[in-house]
């Protein structure tokens, strides 16, 4: 039991030795570095775009689908890697259950094509 613990002990200090790493260079470099304060600094900053005027604008819908639609059509590589990984395994019942997969994907994606979803104005 005890041998079990000492294998632990280089983790540990390997751990402890990040952790110090990161606070040790954020206490530092919040010390050493230079401390200018003006308006323009001290103003909010958002991606880019000027934080100035209302903060509810609209978002058009289309970004949200885009959005949505990649983690959707995104998420089928996950369900494909394994299935390739283990294809001989599987034989040909999981090249039959893939093929619909991929068939359900394939409707999906000529559906939201129909739909026009892609497409902006």
């Amino acid at each position: 039991m005890q041998s079990d613990q000492l294998n632990y002990i280089p983790i540990l200090m390997q751990f402890l030795l990040a952790a110090g790493f990161v606070v040790g260079t954020i206490l530092v470099s919040g010390k050493l570095g230079p401390k200018r304060k003006s308006a323009i600094k001290d103003r909010n900053f958002e991606c880019g775009v000027e934080g100035i005027g209302n903060a509810r604008i609209p978002f058009s819908v289309k970004y949200f689908l885009v959005a949505i639609l990649f983690v959707l059509f995104d998420i089928e590589v996950v369900f494909l890697y394994p299935w390739a990984v283990n294809f001989k395994e599987l034989g040909m019942e999981g090249m039959v259950k893939m093929i619909i997969f991929m068939l359900l994907l394939l409707v999906g994606f000529f559906y939201i094509i129909k739909k026009k979803a892609l497409e902006w104005e």
